[in-house]
């Protein structure tokens, strides 16, 4: 589609011709759908999950990318945004291309967002941070003037400017066209990150055509106000330095509402300050360029979370002097397609391939990477570091309390170095920040967010699926000290509830109770805590095993079933209880008391590592299933699989995703199908709204792309995997140094989602799982799909997941 743009000159030609290239297309299909797709980036929007709450951003990154070069949209206040990360489809209106990301976290504003550099037609005559409604240093844009491809955003504004961005992995290029002839500037808005600044720094070098800065930042979810000076200790500093083609005609600074045209240098950032006490506040700079005979603007940036020298050597490494916004998204798609290409998939519909490569897409942009191309990287003791011996990257945003459930089991199926250099990466940050795992990393930084102990799920995950390039051994030991070792951080309330500063809350309490009282618990929800401490532990426990370690094994092993403690036998559900042993009253299995961001319903299920116990506890697995059926299925028999009901299943949040599987272990694994398939069917597709909701830094799109598979982790600590039914005829996980995983269903389609046998190898397997020698081994699994349930097929009580 055209650009709104006058005369443009022959380089801006240049830059615009791409929009008749690949990189500027609509993403479809290359391949045909009887072969594997050779180009798996064809297949990627990065818009789904744009709208209806899945929060993702369209913008030009890498796989686990430290920049991430997307808008940041505006409804008319400079101290929020359309969406929690910055982009919201729907809001067609933007302040700022910004350089930093975080993929579909909930918490609006949620985090980074940082540096936003926004073209601008017209004269600097204000200050843009005295410009509080961004009512004139922003622009609308159009879709039809929008373009997004893995590695590449595009975007034409009403104003008459164009972006095209292409990024490496801690660098980018741009061109920035403006209509001829008339004033054009870029602002460089250094403190307004999505949640503010503490401080801000530019600087403007007309001799060497640069402008360098930083920014110091930090927090998460708006800077919650329950989080007070704990939100401090995720702050980081994030250096930028760009350069550019062609003289600066014009330049400039502001500070607050102060305005300086000439000046070279600038200071100050919003505070710590929320909401409208930001409002008015903060500094940056622009430049401006003559336009009359040459309207199109080059800029090469290079970003650090150290140091300005490393964002300088950062661009240098990884970017060539004179490489073009082409030449760089080219790669960037060759490096998507590399990475995508992880799993081959043949057959299905365009939109199916859509929508599953646009989840691998979405699942493989994290963890992200914090060091920079000399190997040093910001520590969580506020001090630069270097990697550990062996490692690759320093990684970071680990989303733990989400990730641990699909995501960190995708990455470590099909990405096991970058999950070793990951798991090496989280226990680095521990041991900087004397023995605590943090369950939300941001950065460098510990944002206590969400419940549980999320580290310890991960990490055994990952020794369990193979990944063994970390230090297992003390990471083991450093997570067995967490679980058993009482802080005084444990009986604090800051940052209750949400973001609580103990990361195994109260634990003296828990050890004598076995399990966490409501009004002691020094947590967001005790019986919550409980559930998720239970999970934690049991993995604890199969990592032990694994290590050989059986008295620490058979220890945690036995902690992993205090879940029963907070099962109330005369509810049938889990419940909260208060320290004394009494039950938290009064209870409705619709009530959130006792519970994170979920109810009773939902939790009662989150039970992954003991679903044996759990359906002996509802009174057996004809009773559970029975119970499962309602859970998904309104009165009527109607199937209520897309949220809103406090009592059923809800698609958008983590403590439940797992729960259309728990049919396999209670031996009515063509239930599991149904249920699926419904979800795969109706919950997600193509379209800025394919998401059901926050994609938590890949995990919802992770669940996706297992069940498409027709695969599942079945427990944290696990590499067990539950079967369903494959919605594409042939699919292959590449396993570079290892056995390939296959997984053939010729017969399936809309049709056919129901399992009536399974091979393993050209044998037999009437198990609605595998173990862990299916991952060591690799080896090809076939399925004999049907249309209708079968009712027969991996039903022996024997043989039904442990």
């Amino acid at each position: 589609m055209p650009f709104r743009s006058a005369a443009p000159t022959r380089r801006r030609l240049a830059a615009l011709g791409l929009a008749t290239a690949l990189a500027l297309t609509l993403p479809g299909p290359l391949a045909s759908a009887a072969a594997p797709q050779d180009r798996p980036t064809a297949s990627v929007d990065p818009l789904i999950g744009s709208a209806n709450g899945g929060n993702t951003y369209p913008g030009a990154t890498r796989p686990y990318g430290m920049i991430s070069w997307s808008p940041t949209s505006t409804t008319g206040d400079q101290t929020n945004t359309g969406a929690a990360n910055g982009y919201a489809y729907n809001t067609t209106r933007i302040r700022g291309l910004s350089l930093t990301h975080v993929n579909g976290a909930g918490c609006h504003p949620g985090a980074a967002g940082d540096v936003p550099i926004m073209p601008f037609v017209g004269d600097v005559t204000s200050s843009p941070s005295a410009d509080t409604k961004d009512a004139v240093y922003a622009s609308d844009f159009r879709h039809d003037n929008e373009r997004a491809v893995p590695g590449r955003y595009t975007l034409g504004l009403d104003s008459g400017a164009t972006a095209d961005l292409a990024v490496s992995r801690r660098a980018g290029v741009a061109d920035f066209g403006f209509p001829a002839g008339e004033a054009a500037s870029l602002l460089f808005r250094t403190s307004n990150s999505l949640n503010g600044s503490e401080d801000a720094h530019v600087e403007i070098d007309r001799a060497h055509r640069k402008v360098t800065g930083w920014v110091l930042t930090g927090a998460f979810c708006g800077r919650r106000a329950n989080g007070g000076t704990n939100n401090r200790k995720s702050y980081y500093k994030l250096y930028f330095s760009a350069s550019f083609d062609r003289d600066f005609a014009s330049y400039g600074t502001w500070k607050d509402a102060t305005v300086s045209p000439g000046s070279t240098s600038a200071d100050g950032g919003e505070g710590y300050a929320t909401g409208a006490d930001r409002a008015g506040r903060g500094s940056g700079g622009w430049v401006g360029f003559d336009t009359a005979s040459d309207n199109d603007v080059h800029m090469r940036l290079g970003i650090s979370y150290v140091s300005l020298k490393g964002a300088e050597t950062n661009l240098r490494e990884e970017i060539a002097p004179r490489a073009s916004v082409d030449a760089v998204a080219a790669e960037a798609s060759r490096d998507w397609d590399r990475e995508l290409s992880s799993v081959k998939i043949s057959g299905g519909s365009d939109a199916q391939r859509t929508t599953f490569y646009t989840a691998l897409y979405h699942s493989l942009m994290q963890p992200n990477i914090i060091s920079d191309t000399d190997g040093r990287y910001p520590g969580m003791d506020g001090a630069p570091h270097r990697l550990a011996r062996g490692q690759s990257a320093q990684y970071s945003n680990f989303s733990g309390w989400d990730q641990y459930r699909a995501q960190i089991q995708l990455l470590a199926l099909l990405k096991p170095k970058v999950a070793g250099d990951f798991a090496q990466s989280l226990y680095n940050f521990a041991r900087q920040n004397d023995g605590v795992w943090d369950r939300w990393v941001h950065i460098s930084g510990a944002t206590h967010v969400m419940t549980g102990d999320p580290s310890a799920a991960t990490l055994a995950t990952f020794y369990a699926m193979g990944v063994r390039n970390f230090d297992y051994e003390g990471a083991f030991e450093s997570l067995a000290r967490q679980a058993t070792e009482p802080r005084d951080a444990g009986l604090s309330d800051a940052g209750c509830p949400g973001q609580c500063e103990g990361q195994r809350p109260n634990l003296a309490q828990y050890l004598t109770s076995h399990y966490a009282p409501q009004d002691v618990c020094h947590c967001w929800g005790g019986a919550a805590e409980t559930l998720e401490d239970s999970v934690a532990d049991a993995a604890l426990g199969s990592w032990a095993k694994l290590l050989g370690k059986e008295k620490q094994a058979a220890y945690f092993t036995e902690r992993g079933t205090w879940w029963r403690n907070v099962f109330n036998a005369d509810t049938g559900y889990v419940q909260a209880r208060n320290v004394d042993g009494s039950w938290v009253t009064p209870f409705s299995p619709g009530s959130d008391l006792g519970f994170a961001q979920g109810t009773s319903a939902t939790y009662t299920w989150m039970v992954p590592q003991d679903v044996q116990g759990l359906a002996d506890a509802m009174g057996g697995r004809e009773t559970a299933a029975s119970r499962l059926d309602g859970f998904f299925h309104k009165a009527d028999g109607s199937w209520s699989v897309k949220g809103g009901d406090a009592l059923r299943y809800d698609p958008t949040n983590e403590p439940g995703i797992h729960a259309p599987w728990l049919y396999n272990a209670l031996g009515q694994p063509w239930k599991t199908q149904a249920t699926v398939r419904e979800i795969v069917d109706t919950v997600y597709g193509t379209g800025p709204s394919g998401l059901p909701g926050n994609d938590d830094l890949g995990t919802m799109s992770a669940w996706y792309v297992f069940s498409a598979l027709g695969l599942y982790p079945k427990a944290p600590g696990s590499a067990d995997l539950l079967l369903g039914a494959p919605l594409f005829p042939h699919a292959v996980v590449d396993r570079p140094g290892r056995t390939d995983l296959v997984v053939d269903a010729p017969a399936a389609d809309d049709t056919h989602a129901y399992v009536s046998g399974v091979r393993l190898d050209g044998r037999v397997h009437d198990r609605s799982w595998t173990d862990a020698d299916f991952l060591r081994t690799g080896g090809t699994l076939s399925y004999r799909l049907t249309d209708r349930p079968d009712t027969a097929w991996a039903t022996d009580p024997a043989g039904l997941p442990r």
